[in-house]
């Protein structure tokens, strides 16, 4: 009997913090300021972000109620794809 195709494995998810800890510092190298930086998360990626234990605490911050990810400030919701936008 010959052999089931067998599907490969899904590959692991790459985890929010460090896919945007990439982002970030790909646009800083490219000469963009943090000011300049918005991440737009989707809520599932906000959470994940939020609960991910093994973040040091000084990479998030709550700051008038505004949540910043390595000082960039973090906008939740109202996208469908997590994105970090840069106006600069």
């Amino acid at each position: 009997m010959p052999p089931k195709d067998v599907a490969a494995p899904p590959k692991p998810r790459q985890r929010v913090a460090t896919k945007f800890r990439e982002a970030i510092a790909k646009a800083e190298a490219e000469g963009v300021k943090k000011k300049k930086m918005t991440l737009h998360l989707t809520l599932a990626d906000d959470a994940d972000l939020r609960r991910d234990q093994s973040l040091p605490l000084e990479e998030i911050r709550f700051t008038d109620g505004v949540m910043h990810y390595l000082d960039v400030k973090v906008v939740r919701g109202g996208v469908t794809v997590s994105a970090l936008q840069t106006d600069g």
